[in-house]
This record gives C-alpha cells, sequence and structure tokens, in this order.
C-alpha cells in the first residue's frame, strides 16, 4: 500500500436523488484529493451538495458512480461490516445535529464508538479535551441537561477521542459563539497536525474557510477548488 500523503482520493462521484422531472444531482462529477495533514474547507448555499459529498466520503451514502479511496482500498469494494469498522476507526464525524444518544451519559456518548469496538479510551486525553472545551463538569450529564453548544462540543469530542485519520464535520460552530468558534477551530487544526490527520469542513462562515489550507466551492453539485482561497469579510 503507498504511503505517501494522500489518505482520500475521489474520483468522478456522483450522486442524484429522485426520478425524471423531480430528480436532484446532489453531486456532479466530484473529483479532489486530500492528503494527510491537510485542512480542508467546502463553502456553498444551503442545499449545494456539501452535506451530501460528505456522507458519501464518510461511506453514509453510496454514490451512484466514480470511486472514494481511502488508503489505497476502495469503499465501493467493502461489505456493510467492512463500512461500519471503516466509520469507526478510520472516520471522526460531527453531525449539525450532534446525534447525541439521550440516554448516555456525555463520557458514555463520547466512548460509545471506541466501546463498539472493543478499544480502550485514551482517558488522559478525554480529559485534556473536556477541559479544551469546557465540558469537565458536564462528563456525568445527559443530553437533555446541556445548551445546544455545549452538545455540539459534546459531539466535537467524540469525533476526536479515537484520533481518526480523518475528521468529517458538518458545520461544527453552527451552534457556537465567535469565541468558542475559534476555540473549536483552533483545537481542529491542531489535532490535524499533531496527528496527521486529514480535516474535511463544510462552513457558510468564510473566517473559518479562510483558515483552511484548501478551500472548495460547491455549487449545484458541482466541487471548484479556489485557487485564491477566500477573503475573511
Amino acid at each position: 500500500m503507498d504511503t505517501v500523503q494522500n489518505l482520500m482520493e475521489v474520483q468522478n462521484v456522483c450522486k442524484t436523488f429522485g426520478q425524471g422531472d423531480t430528480a436532484v444531482k446532489a453531486l456532479s462529477d466530484v473529483s479532489f484529493t486530500l492528503e494527510r495533514g491537510v485542512f480542508a474547507a467546502v463553502t456553498g448555499e444551503s442545499g449545494s451538495g456539501k452535506t451530501t459529498l460528505l456522507n458519501v466520503v464518510g461511506s453514509l451514502l453510496k454514490p451512484d458512480s466514480g470511486k472514494v479511496i481511502v488508503d489505497g482500498e476502495d469503499l465501493s469494494g467493502m461489505n456493510d461490516d467492512e463500512l461500519s469498522v471503516y466509520r469507526r476507526r478510520k472516520v471522526g464525524f460531527i453531525f449539525q445535529n450532534y446525534n447525541l444518544i439521550p440516554v448516555l451519559t456525555v463520557e458514555e456518548n463520547i466512548v460509545l464508538p471506541m466501546n463498539l469496538d472493543s478499544t480502550e479510551p485514551d482517558y488522559p486525553y478525554l480529559a485534556e479535551l473536556l477541559r479544551l472545551t469546557g465540558l469537565e463538569s458536564k462528563r456525568r450529564s445527559f443530553p437533555h441537561e446541556l445548551s445546544g453548544g455545549q452538545q455540539q462540543r459534546a459531539a466535537f469530542v467524540r469525533a476526536l477521542i479515537h484520533k481518526p485519520e480523518i475528521i468529517l464535520a458538518d458545520e461544527p460552530t453552527g451552534n457556537l459563539d465567535t469565541g468558542n468558534s475559534r476555540e473549536i477551530i483552533s483545537i481542529l487544526k491542531e489535532s490535524v497536525k499533531k496527528y496527521n490527520q486529514a480535516l474535511l469542513l463544510i462552513t457558510h462562515d468564510l473566517t473559518i474557510a479562510a483558515q483552511a489550507d484548501i478551500v472548495y466551492q460547491m455549487r449545484d453539485g458541482v466541487l471548484t477548488k479556489l485557487e485564491n482561497g477566500v477573503s475573511a469579510p
């Protein structure tokens, strides 16, 4: 297996929802590479296909055509069990709607993916992440006892706890104030460099996109690399 910096290759991926007159082409011949140690941002209007792209590369959705290759392995060649292992071990998801389990505490939600994989969490690292996100006093709390911003930060810690190779983030600062947003992006950037991860982040916030190493724009399912990045307002 090739051990060069390229971690993910997306080749000519297409995805359409619906049929006939109601068909919507969410992804149209999308191709890009994602290298280790790189923070890539995807901007674009709502409904342009950004979240669909994230779900396809995270194997939550299957493309109609094209390939997603991670570490030299084509995801389309994996069965459901292998895809589950891929998601648990290689990917850290930060969902826009948190996806926390109501009956589990903050700490139990965070370590659940590792428990499902029979992997022992790095508890000192967990304590560090809880401290950095201001959740130290909330580790025994349940999701309904948290604010929206606290739930978002818990989902953020869950995505990082197993030190995934790929971080997929869908508007990770959408429910945070400016100060907390800066802190979260700073932690993400530090994690990417420290653990040689790849970060693909969807955002409407141009100040966040401006911090990325690479910026893409999604428009009507077409992904375009912005050669000069974006300028923060």
